[in-house]
């Protein structure tokens, strides 16, 4: 009986082969059977680990504890990387953390500047890292998404780690402080989301913006977001004269003037001209043609210059964090 059962099942590979004969098909239908479940096996293994990123084993792991279940593997290696994240987090806190990059991303009239640090530069460069500086870029800029409406001067908002920690990445984001711990988990460096800079500007004002020592960003998931070791943003007011097809340029000229001149404050046109250590932005040397002033070079292009934000990767902010918040109040007096 055992036998004619199995005649049947392999029944179109019989043809005149003797009786005897027909036994012996049956581990081959077993085989080609094994081999289909292998082949699916192994392209939901393949679809897992790269849409999570996580190891092959630890996807392999994930899809045997529930029998193939993609969507419940997927969670719970989210969960176990979250874990291991915080535990990671935990033993390389104290770690000094001074390379990293400043990320700059600018969405209308608004602008958001942010720092996150890492030990290593060669971290800094992992796609994974720079995934996390963007999120920190979007997150603070979805933060003050409906701060930037109905304004008559512009703002400027700074936040620091303890904040940033509690943003979320967008409208069903995830906590930055969560996707920090994903990032040290499986990038195995002590990280830090240091601070951020949030400006918006009305209809008449414009950011110009600049980094420098940018980096490639190959990865179509960072569109959007300039990533590098100095970045700066400068906020203008244009008058009705000035050229509006060349603020872009302008902008971009002043944030490069900013990074390598390292003001501390705007000043005024009225301001004596001064050499290399002058700190008064507008007196200071113009870093593209020192010949003349960054004042001379600004007023006959109908721009005024009201404020600035430079940051530097890895710099000490105590000091420059203080100035920013004198400079800050003396514009809103």
């Amino acid at each position: 009986m055992q036998r004619a059962a199995l005649t049947g099942l392999c029944a179109p590979l019989r043809g005149g082969a003797r009786p005897g004969l027909v036994v012996s098909w049956w581990p081959v239908c077993l085989f080609h059977a094994g081999l289909r479940a292998f082949a699916a096996d192994k392209e939901l293994l393949v679809k897992l680990r790269k849409k999570t990123g996580y190891s092959f084993v630890n996807c392999k792991k994930a899809l045997e504890k529930f029998s193939g279940d993609s969507k419940q593997a997927e969670a719970w290696l989210h969960e176990q990387a979250q874990k291991e994240g915080w535990s990671k987090a935990s033993k390389l806190q104290g770690r000094k953390t001074k390379e990293g990059l400043i990320g700059l991303l600018q969405e209308g009239n608004a602008a958001v500047m942010v720092e996150v640090n890492c030990e290593t530069d060669f971290v800094a460069r992992n796609v994974k890292f720079q995934q996390l500086v963007q999120q920190a870029a979007t997150g603070t800029m979805f933060h003050h998404q409906g701060a930037k409406d109905h304004l008559t001067t512009y703002v400027k908002r700074f936040m620091k780690t303890a904040e940033l920690s509690q943003l979320r990445t967008g409208p069903a984001g995830c906590l930055l402080s969560d996707q920090l711990a994903l990032a040290i988990g499986k990038l195995g460096e002590n990280m830090a989301i240091k601070r951020a800079a949030w400006v918006a500007v009305p209809a008449t004002y414009y950011i110009g913006s600049y980094v420098h020592g940018a980096l490639p960003t190959d990865n179509p998931s960072l569109p959007n977001v300039a990533l590098g070791k100095y970045g700066a943003l400068v906020i203008c007011h244009a008058s009705e004269q000035s050229q509006k097809s060349n603020l872009a340029d302008l902008g971009r000229r002043l944030g490069q003037h900013v990074v390598g001149m390292a003001p501390v404050s705007v000043g005024s046109l009225e301001d004596e001209p001064g050499g290399d250590t002058e700190t008064k932005m507008l007196a200071q040397p113009f870093l593209l043609d020192p010949s003349i002033t960054l004042g001379q070079y600004v007023q006959p292009q109908g721009v005024s210059v009201l404020d600035f934000v430079r940051f530097e990767c890895g710099e000490d902010t105590e000091a420059e964090e203080t100035q920013q918040c004198l400079t800050q109040e003396e514009n809103s007096l």
